[in-house]
C-alpha cells in the first residue's frame, strides 16, 4: 500500500508539473515515513552511487553539445548535408533528420541537438514552404537520435546503473538509429506531397562540384570529431568519460577558430549553460537513485515480475507489457530519470526471461527517446515550439504520424528481432554474450 501510494505521489506530482527532483524527493520522503527507513542512511547510500567515474562523461558532453551549439558548428554540417540530399522535394526535412543523427553523435544530446538544428532549420525549411508546425514536428521526431546514435549519454547512464560494457550499449543503438533516420525520411517524404515546397535552384555539374567541394571542406573539421570520439572508443584506446573530455578539448577551438561562433560571449555562455544543466542533472540522479534504491530494498522489481509473470509466461507478450510500460514511463517523465528508474526495476524481469542486457539498452533507448515527443510530458515536443515558434496543437498530428509509422515500427523491430542490437557488440566484445 505504502509503495503504491509513493509512485501515485510520484506520478501526480509530475503530470501537475512540479520538477522532477521534487517529484522523487517527495516519493522518497513518504516511503521514509510509511516504512521508517534511516533517511541519512539512504542519502549516503544515494552518494555514494552517484560518486563515480564514469558519470563524469554526462556533464563532459553536456558541455561538448552547449559548445557546438553556440560554435556554429551544426551550419557545416546542413550545408554538406544539404549538397547531397536537398534537391529532391522533401529533401530540406531529410536534411534535418540527417543532421541531427551526426549532430546527435556527436553532442549526445537530444536537447543539444534540437536547440542547435532547429534554430539552424527551421528558418530555411519555413523560407522553402513547410508549414511550422510541421517542421517543428520533425525535428522534435528526429532530435532523439541523439540519445540512439552514439556517443549517447542516456546510454553511459543505462550502462552505469546495470553494470554493463558502456561500448556495448553504444553499439546496441546503432542498427536502431540508423533505421530509425530511414523511417522519417521516408514518412517525411510522403508527408510532403501535401506541401508546395520551394526547390533549390538547378546547378551545372561543375557548379555542384564546385560548391560542394567547398561544404565538404567547411564541414571536415566538425566530421573528424566523432571520428575521433567513435574511433577512440571502439578502437579501446580511451573509456567514454575520456572520450568526452576530448570531444570538449576538440569541440572548443574547433568553435572558436575554424566556425567562430564562440568568439565574444559565445564560450562563456556555453560554460554558464552546461554548468547549470548539470548541476540539475545531479540532483535529478541523486533523488532518482535513492528512490530507485527503496524500490528494490522493498523488492517492487520482484513483486513486478511475478505480477506479469502470473498474467503469461509468454516471453513476447511479457516484452509487449514492459514496452507499454516504459512508453508510459518516457510519457511522463525525461530520458534520465526514465533509464534510472526502469533499470533496476525492468532489467532483472528482461533478464529472467532470456533477454541480454545489452539488447535491452536498445529496447530502453528507443522506448525512452520516443517518450521525449510523446505527451503529456514530451519535453522534445514543447522545447521544439519553443525552438520553431510553432504551436503545440499545430505540432500534434503530424507527430502522431512520426511516432505511428516511424517510432512504434523501429520499437517493435528492436524488441522482437534481437540480431539488430546485438549483432555490432557481438563482433566487438564476444565474451559478453558467452
Amino acid at each position: 500500500m505504502g509503495t503504491a501510494i509513493s509512485i501515485l505521489v510520484l506520478i501526480v506530482g509530475l503530470v501537475l508539473g512540479m520538477p522532477i527532483p521534487y517529484a522523487f524527493g517527495a516519493a522518497f520522503l513518504w516511503l521514509t515515513y510509511f516504512f521508517g527507513f534511516n533517511p541519512s542512511t539512504l542519502l549516503a547510500s544515494g552518494y555514494t552511487q552517484i560518486n563515480s567515474t564514469i558519470l563524469l562523461a554526462i556533464p563532459l558532453f553536456v558541455l561538448a553539445g552547449k559548445v557546438m551549439e553556440k560554435g556554429l558548428i551544426g551550419d557545416a554540417l546542413i550545408g554538406l548535408v544539404q549538397r547531397f540530399v536537398g534537391r529532391i522535394k522533401s529533401g530540406l526535412g531529410a536534411v534535418a533528420v540527417i543532421v541531427s543523427a551526426v549532430f546527435g553523435s556527436i553532442s549526445g544530446s537530444a536537447s543539444a541537438t534540437l536547440s542547435c538544428i532547429g534554430s539552424l532549420m527551421e528558418p530555411r525549411m519555413t523560407k522553402a514552404g513547410y508549414p511550422k508546425g510541421y517542421t517543428a514536428a520533425l525535428l522534435a521526431a528526429a532530435c532523439p537520435l541523439g540519445l540512439l546514435i552514439p556517443p549517447s549519454s542516456a546510454q553511459v547512464l543505462y550502462a552505469w546503473s546495470s553494470g554493463t560494457s558502456v561500448l556495448a550499449c553504444f553499439t546496441a543503438t546503432i542498427v536502431p538509429g540508423l533505421i530509425l533516420v530511414l523511417l522519417l525520411c521516408i514518412v517525411n517524404a510522403v508527408m510532403c506531397r501535401k506541401f508546395d515546397i520551394v526547390q533549390m535552384p538547378k546547378e551545372t555539374l561543375p557548379e555542384w562540384t564546385k560548391n560542394t567541394g567547398k561544404a565538404t571542406k567547411r564541414a571536415i573539421p566538425a566530421l573528424i570529431m566523432p571520428v575521433i570520439i567513435l574511433g577512440g572508443i571502439y578502437g579501446g584506446i580511451m573509456t567514454a568519460t575520456e572520450a568526452a573530455a576530448i570531444s570538449v578539448a576538440y569541440a572548443i577551438p574547433c568553435g572558436m577558430f575554424i566556425y567562430k561562433g564562440l568568439r565574444g560571449k559565445g564560450l562563456r555562455q556555453a560554460l554558464i549553460e552546461s554548468a547549470g544543466s548539470t548541476g540539475v542533472i545531479m540532483v535529478m540522479f541523486f533523488m532518482v537513485m535513492i528512490f530507485s534504491k527503496l524500490l528494490t530494498m522493498l523488492n517492487v522489481p520482484t513483486m513486478i515480475a511475478q505480477a506479469l509473470l502470473s498474467i503469461t509466461d509468454n516471453k513476447y507478450l511479457i516484452l509487449l507489457m514492459i514496452n507499454i510500460f516504459m512508453i508510459i514511463i518516457g510519457m511522463l517523465m525525461d530520458d534520465t530519470s526514465g533509464i534510472l528508474l526502469s533499470t533496476p526495476i525492468l532489467l532483472p524481469i528482461v533478464t529472467s526471461i532470456g533477454i541480454h542486457p545489452v539488447h535491452f539498452a536498445a529496447i530502453l533507448g528507443v522506448n525512452l527517446g520516443m517518450g521525449n515527443i510523446t505527451p503529456p510530458t514530451a519535453p522534445m515536443l514543447y522545447l521544439s515550439g519553443r525552438v520553431c515558434g510553432a504551436k503545440i496543437n499545430k505540432m500534434l498530428s503530424p507527430t502522431l504520424i512520426f511516432i505511428i509509422f516511424a517510432w512504434i515500427p523501429t520499437l517493435l523491430i528492436t524488441t522482437y528481432f534481437p540480431a539488430v542490437s546485438t549483432t555490432l557488440p557481438r563482433l566487438l566484445l564476444p565474451n559478453l554474450f558467452k
